[in-house]
């Protein structure tokens, strides 16, 4: 039996089912990336188990901006953290209360009560690098300890889920 067209009826299942799991494979590994946060270090924003989702395309034509929720692979795996500062700021805690480049910065997601006598820097941010701190100050490692992170690193931004 002949059947008209170049592929089969059955042949046809077959290729739209192989497209559809390539662009599943495209979306979830270059464009949206699913992640469960593991730690409490950007509570009470993501608290852990949160599912977010990472977009990984815009970081390429978008530069990086404070306030920025990003996805960093660091060495010693991924972790979700806020950006306070670029290239070319000047990073301060005075008194609990950040400071970038001399001005204070509000921050309603942080508990400043927790962190009442906090000082840390100053600390400039060289070019190309940012600057990163958990939401939870008071429990969280970043850049306070391991200092600015290349924008190499960064993998994408977070949309937070829920």
């Amino acid at each position: 039996m002949r059947t008209s067209g170049l592929v089969s009826p059955g042949s046809r299942w077959l290729v739209a089912t192989a497209v559809v799991v390539l662009t599943i494979i495209v979306i979830r590994t270059w464009l949206l990336t699913p992640f469960t946060v593991v730690s409490d270090s950007m509570s009470p924003t993501l608290p852990t188990g949160s599912t977010i989702l990472v977009e990984r395309i815009s970081r390429y034509w978008v530069e990086i901006d404070a306030q920025d929720l990003v996805l960093l692979e660091l060495d010693d795996g991924p972790t979700v953290k806020r950006v306070v500062g670029v290239g070319g700021d000047r990073i301060e805690i005075l008194d609990a209360v950040l400071h970038v480049n001399g001005e204070p910065v509000r921050e309603d997601y942080v508990d400043s009560v927790t962190l009442d006598g906090v000082f840390f820097g100053p600390v400039d941010v060289p070019p190309g690098h940012v600057f990163v701190l958990g939401d939870n100050r008071f429990d969280s490692i970043d850049s306070r300890s391991f200092g600015p992170v290349s924008q190499d690193r960064v993998r994408g931004r977070v949309i937070v889920l829920g």
